[in-house]
């Protein structure tokens, strides 16, 4: 089986957990890697063993001079994934973009076709579809354990947590918690219960405490205040919604950078048989000959986002060498798009967005 070079478009923070995974799957070889800021690419490549002569500040120089690539990761901002992603697959190679799939949904749906016509694999980064938590779920939804999932609720709130940098510019990010935190959970739900289309969206959202720059004591995710830079923050820091589904199920999601309030990050289901909460542990809610019974995973726990890069790259790897159906296409991230482009629509006009 032949080894397959893979390059990496954009080398900031995320793009470690793409680059540890290459480097430690056998069948990859981590070959090229690209960056607006060079030196930063450089640096990487310096720590990864990739020769400098293969490292590029244009992505169409990269492309045009190692045609040998055959896999490429788009780690950039949000706003160039779809200019990035659409290059490599011209240029012939498959391609894995991260969540959330582009700006919007038109930008994610000419990245659709764009793959269909080259005949290339593009695949989107919902790295929580690899959970042991998940995995665990969708075997429960599959032997009918829930019975019907007609509701589910999320949250995913930070009380001081906007990451800074280009998350608060919405120029570069599209938007605040909902583009960059939402997707994650209204993408977990949807795929748990078989991936319906959505119907109609309602949501709002606020600019309140915005990336709250008086607080002081330091925690994770604090806005990087560089003093050298300008500092943009014109994102929502609260996003609310509710989604209904063409099943005639509906979920609500609430998602925060900047909350006065306790950190949270939760997802309740709500079946006809059995119910479910993830918290940091699986638990379930049922009844048995009569009785209520609670019932939670042993040993279940498992959170580490460099293992589930792992196993999200290895089964990019998979598909494209051995043509394993890929557990999230393009048409996925698309219908994500629509669901936030709705639920940003509706938060600005103020009425209910059908889809």
């Amino acid at each position: 089986m032949a080894v397959l070079k893979a390059a990496v478009i954009g080398t900031g923070n995320i793009s470690r957990n793409h680059m540890n995974a290459y480097r430690d799957n056998p069948n990859v070889e981590l070959y090229a890697l690209c960056d607006i800021d060079k030196e930063r690419a450089l640096d990487k490549a310096n720590t990864y063993g990739v020769p400098a002569e293969r490292v590029f500040d244009d992505k169409d120089e990269m492309l045009r001079a190692l045609p040998e690539i055959d896999i490429v990761s788009v780690t950039t901002w949000n706003s160039a994934h779809a200019e990035c992603a659409i290059a490599a697959l011209r240029a012939g190679k498959h391609v894995l973009v991260e969540k959330p799939m582009a700006l919007n949904a038109a930008q994610a749906a000419e990245m659709q076709a764009v793959a269909e016509e080259c005949g290339k694999l593009l695949m989107i980064g919902f790295v929580r579809r690899y959970e042991t938590y998940c995995k665990l779920l969708l075997e429960n939804v599959q032997s009918d354990f829930f019975g019907e999932i007609y509701y589910a609720k999320t949250t995913y709130l930070r009380r001081h947590g906007n990451p800074g940098g280009w998350f608060g510019d919405k120029s570069r990010s599209g938007g605040g918690p909902l583009i960059d935190l939402g997707v994650h959970v209204i993408d977990y739900v949807r795929y748990l219960k078989g991936k319906p289309k959505a119907t109609s969206v309602y949501g709002v959202t606020y600019q309140k405490l915005f990336d709250r720059p008086s607080i002081k004591d330091g925690k994770a995710y604090i806005a990087d205040r560089d003093p050298e830079r300008k500092i943009i923050c014109d994102v929502e820091d609260l996003a609310s919604a509710i989604i209904r589904f063409e099943d005639g199920s509906s979920m609500t999601v609430e998602a925060s950078f900047s909350l006065n309030g306790k950190p949270k990050g939760e997802i309740e289901l709500f079946g006809t048989k059995a119910g479910a909460k993830i918290d940091g542990n699986i638990h379930l809610y049922s009844e048995l000959n009569g009785h209520l019974i609670d019932i939670e995973y042993d040993g279940a726990k498992e959170y580490d986002f460099d293992t589930l890069f792992h196993k999200e790259i290895d089964h990019f790897v998979d598909c494209v060498q051995n043509g394993t159906p890929c557990i999230a296409p393009a048409e996925d991230g698309v219908e994500l798009m629509r669901i936030l482009d709705g639920i940003y629509e509706s938060a600005r006009t103020g009425h209910e967005v059908m889809l």
